[in-house]
């Protein structure tokens, strides 16, 4: 095949990655056919997780609107994937025209088109890194994207923690970044969910057999993850249930059977 212009030449179009297919998922013209192969042969097994791709980004979208409303004009998207409709910059710059945004992704495609998407916006930045080493991406975050971290910043760990394994210790990864805000400061979190009514093990299985493993977790271990924040209402929920804009958003067996949880906490002091 040709290789599109926004493709690096360093990325192997052969090899799927999590950030082109869910680009994929939701619809976007940023993947390549091993891409969109895997893609498909998820939504063999599942095919309600487009419907849960743009559940996830709805959810990322209200999310920032109700911060953003609130005073939070300071953002750090973590495994923030390909820019597609309803992205951070685009909520937030709607409502405060001077927040800063920074994304963070380790896929060149991601970064090198994201960079593209935002290079004429002043005060959004896209960085390449692992959202595993706070301290590193932190660095970079204030060095390169002026994040400030003397004021609030909403954290915002979207559809991405479940692609850190235990070994990683993702309950430390999110307090790595946590405890270097200050109070006023959120975490934004969705996850896809291992105790739902659905059986995801199929699904985990094709992903066990890529470079990209998921590692479903349980309302509970979800939970954990927001450590001794203060989670605002409705809690840790199936993400339609956050604050939906209409009932009819709200599937008929969400609350035994949707795949993926989120939440909002606040740090209101010392984590």
């Amino acid at each position: 095949m040709n290789r599109p212009h926004w493709a690096p030449p360093e990325v192997d179009t052969t090899r799927p990655s999590v950030a082109r297919v869910y680009d994929f998922y939701l619809g976007g013209s940023h993947n390549f056919e091993s891409d969109r192969t895997f893609g498909r042969a998820v939504l063999g097994q599942f095919p309600e997780l487009v419907q849960t791709a743009r559940d996830n980004r709805a959810f990322l979208r209200r999310v920032v609107s109700r911060l953003s409303a609130e005073g939070i004009d300071q953002f750090l998207d973590l495994g923030s994937g390909i820019p597609t409709v309803g992205n951070v910059h685009e909520v937030a710059l709607a409502v405060n025209p001077t927040a800063r945004i920074v994304y963070v992704d380790h896929d060149p495609v991601a970064v090198l088109h994201s960079r593209e998407i935002v290079r004429s916006l002043p005060g959004v930045t896209v960085l390449s890194g692992d959202l595993c080493a706070p301290q590193e991406v932190l660095r970079d975050a204030v060095a390169e994207g002026g994040l400030d971290l003397d004021r609030p910043v909403a954290v915002l760990l979207v559809s991405v923690l479940h692609f850190v394994g235990d070994e990683r210790r993702p309950a430390d990864v999110v307090a790595g970044y946590l405890d270097a805000m200050v109070p006023g400061s959120y975490l934004v979190l969705s996850h896809a969910r291992s105790d739902g009514r659905r059986d995801m093990s199929d699904v985990a299985e094709i992903y066990r057999n890529s470079k990209n493993p998921m590692r479903f977790r349980s309302h509970e271990e979800v939970s954990e993850l927001f450590g001794s924040l203060t989670v605002l209402e409705p809690g840790v929920v199936p993400i339609p249930l956050w604050h939906p804009e209409s009932d009819d958003d709200i599937p008929p067996d969400v609350d035994s059977g949707y795949p993926g949880l989120c939440g909002v906490g606040r740090r209101d002091a010392a984590v």
